[in-house]
Parts: structure tokens; C-alpha cells; sequence
């Protein structure tokens, strides 16, 4: 579900970060649209009866999941109070969702069913301990349940966000990778040495590349310009900025956002991995 470009910690999840990714899901939501049907897509073979959605965020992954198989059983969980307040809420009317405040590397499913499907768009690329964090994922799993999930690939794949840190008039470092954060699992062998240190096979990575909408509306240029400094690193960046400095960082994002604009959308490219495996 996250997009920013530095380390967030859990506290910052149910504080400030939270506050603001929770004031922005539909915009962020939007920009995921596409990718979100890349997962479902893939979700649908083998069809599983109770799946555990971790870093559910606002919800959009668990429900159209829910939607779909209106027979299975679909948990969301999230560090984020404020994000599962709205995925509640955006839940009232499906019985068959259901989300919980947890974190993925100690969430134990009580009296529910063992998970045969784990998915997750861009929730898993924060833990502290990946290997344990998905180890412990395992362990709670059916026997033989299949992972799911989502995240960025590299900084220089995703201009999207490479491109509006480049108009900061301060340097801002790339992101590295495996430090937690959304660029964590950018590489693909540290990837999938985690996940066979954890005890899961038949890892496989898909490359997906996909326009990420960020802005559109009836003024999508002001409406990109005004995503890009309310979330993500260059948002937080921004606000370290001088009151003229930052007119003139969003100055720029506009002038970004006109030179890719068309047809009243403004999109970028985002460069992602789609990362399949199944517990031993």
C-alpha cells in the first residue's frame, strides 16, 4: 500500500504517516488501480477459501478480493489504526471481510482457519526481520498455501518518484535497498533469498510495468501536484523547504504533470514486482 521513498517505523504508521495515507486513500488507491487488477488476476488460480491480506491499508486489496469470491474468508491486517478505520467502514456491507490491527510478523489467525493465500500490494516491504517476518508467515499458513505479492523494483524503474525528487532543490539519495522501506525488495536475489531462508518455494518474480495515475479530475495537473506534496518522500522533503523554495519545487511538479498529461489524466511509470511462492 505505501509509496514513500525514505523508512517509515511503526509509530509513524499510527501517527503522522498514518494520518496522511489515511486522509489520501482514494488518490492512492487510484494510482494502484491498475496494479491492484494485475493481483486480483493473479489471485484467481488456484482459488483459495480464506486469504490473509497483509498491510491491507485502506482496504482495496481485501474487498475486491471479497467481492470476487464472496465465499471465501478475507482477513486484512495493518499496524495503521487510522487506515483500518476506513477499510471498516468501506467493509460494512461485506460479510465476508473482516480486517484486524496487527503486525504480519507476530499476527496469529486465533480460531480462524489457517490462510491458503497470503497477498499483499506493497505491504511487505517494511519489516525490521524480513526473514522472520516471513518465516512466522509460514508457519501460520496452510499446508502448501501460496504468497502473493506486490512491490517496487528499483529507483531507476520507477520515474514516477525518481522524477519528482529530482526537482528538489536539495539532493535527496536513491533509496537502498533492503533497508526497510518501499524500495526494500528492489532486488530480486536478495528477494528471494528471504523467502527461501523462510521456508517458502517455487519463487518466481514478474516484471510489471504500469501507469501510475496521480493526478486527474477536473484540474488533473493541480490535482498531481497537490498528491506529490501531501504523501511520499518528496512530500516530506518539501516540507523542509523554505515557504519560496517550496513554491517553486511545486511549480516544477506542475510543469512535470503537464508534460504528462493526456486525455485529463496524468500518469508516470512505475516499475513493479509480482512475486509468487508456496509454502513448503
Amino acid at each position: 500500500m505505501q509509496t514513500n521513498s525514505t523508512t517509515v517505523g511503526g509509530d509513524e504508521w499510527q501517527g503522522r504517516t498514518g494520518d496522511s495515507w489515511a486522509a489520501e486513500w482514494k488518490r492512492t488507491d487510484r494510482s494502484f488501480g491498475v496494479l491492484t487488477e494485475r493481483l486480483l488476476h493473479r489471485a484467481r488460480d488456484p482459488a483459495s477459501d480464506t486469504v490473509l491480506d497483509i498491510g491491507c491499508g485502506a482496504g482495496e486489496l481485501s474487498l475486491a478480493l471479497a467481492r470476487t469470491r464472496p465465499d471465501a474468508r478475507i482477513t486484512g491486517i495493518d499496524i495503521s489504526p487510522q487506515l483500518l478505520e476506513i477499510a471498516r467502514d468501506r467493509a460494512r456491507n461485506l460479510r465476508n471481510a473482516a480486517f484486524e490491527l496487527a503486525d504480519a510478523a507476530a499476527w496469529q489467525p486465533g480460531e480462524s482457519l489457517a490462510p491458503d493465500l497470503l497477498v499483499s500490494r506493497h505491504g511487505v516491504m517494511f519489516f525490521d526481520d524480513p526473514v522472520a517476518a516471513f518465516t512466522h508467515l509460514a508457519e501460520i499458513a496452510a499446508p502448501n498455501a501460496g504468497l502473493l505479492f506486490s512491490c517496487f523494483r528499483t529507483w531507476e524503474e520507477n520515474p514516477v518518484f525518481r522524477s519528482v525528487t529530482r526537482l528538489l532543490p536539495i539532493e535527496v539519495p536513491p533509496p537502498a535497498p533492503g533497508a526497510p522501506g518501499p524500495f526494500a525488495f528492489s532486488d530480486r536475489t536478495y528477494v528471494e533469498g528471504i523467502l527461501t531462508a523462510a521456508g517458502w518455494r517455487d519463487i518466481a518474480f514478474e516484471p510489471y510495468d504500469f501507469a501510475m495515475v496521480v493526478g486527474a479530475g477536473p484540474d488533473p495537473v493541480e490535482d498531481a501536484a497537490s498528491y506529490f506534496t501531501a504523501i511520499g518522500g518528496a512530500a516530506r522533503a518539501a516540507r523542509e523547504l523554505t515557504p519560496e523554495a517550496r513554491e517553486s519545487f511545486i511549480n516544477r511538479v506542475r510543469d512535470l504533470a503537464r508534460a504528462n498529461l493526456r486525455e485529463g489524466i496524468v500518469s508516470l511509470r512505475a516499475g513493479a514486482w509480482i512475486v509468487t511462492a508456496r509454502r513448503q
